[in-house]
């Protein structure tokens, strides 16, 4: 198992597709995992508010995350959260990375974790694409495996790899190119 820790904040949690291949990666041991309650809580509550999920939906996707990543709950941070000094609404992000001693907080509002407040903590801040691609380039053949196997997976629509990374591009777009080429490449040396 990497010992790469990250936390992934609520946000990057929300699109189905980019939810599905970072929890994946971490499944196939690429990085460690790490959220809190909290920032489950609020993944649901905005999936069922925007109406992208039932509430039944919701209960389901909690519980596939919890028995798929026991160990990746934070615990025990609150006390942490006072001496943050990113933005406010995002502290508790912070004191669980801290917690655990995390590398990367992985989010789309960068802003909410100036390099200021990150710092001292040796922690960075960055977003899906660039943590992607970070992830590519350390193991380009495991990340293309899950996004086949997520494709495959889809069914409500069902997908194929390309339309995958269609839906991604709106997160992940310099992520989505390379992983392109590396299809791309991978279809003409087959062919040859």
């Amino acid at each position: 198992m990497s010992s790469f820790k990250v936390i992934l904040d609520a946000n990057v949690l929300f699109p189905g597709s980019l939810r599905d291949i970072l929890l994946r990666t971490a499944n196939s041991y690429l990085y460690r995992v790490h959220l809190t309650d909290e920032i489950l809580e609020e993944v649901c509550r905005n999936l069922v508010t925007k109406g992208k999920m039932s509430d039944a939906g919701v209960v389901s996707l909690r519980d596939a995350i919890k028995k798929s990543f026991p160990s990746a709950f934070v615990t025990e941070y609150a006390s942490l959260i006072p001496s943050m000094t990113n933005q406010m609404k995002d502290r508790h992000v912070l004191a669980a990375a801290v917690k655990i001693g995390a590398q990367v907080i992985v989010t789309q509002n960068l802003k909410d974790f100036p390099t200021k407040s990150l710092e001292p903590f040796s922690i960075k801040a960055q977003s899906p694409d660039d943590f992607l691609t970070h992830l590519y380039f350390f193991d380009g053949e495991a990340v293309a495996k899950n996004l086949t196997e997520q494709a495959g997976d889809l069914r409500r629509p069902a997908k194929t790899v390309p339309e995958l990374l269609d839906v991604l591009a709106q997160h992940a777009p310099i992520f989505t190119n390379l992983i392109r080429v590396h299809f791309e490449t991978a279809t003409d040396s087959m062919e040859t």
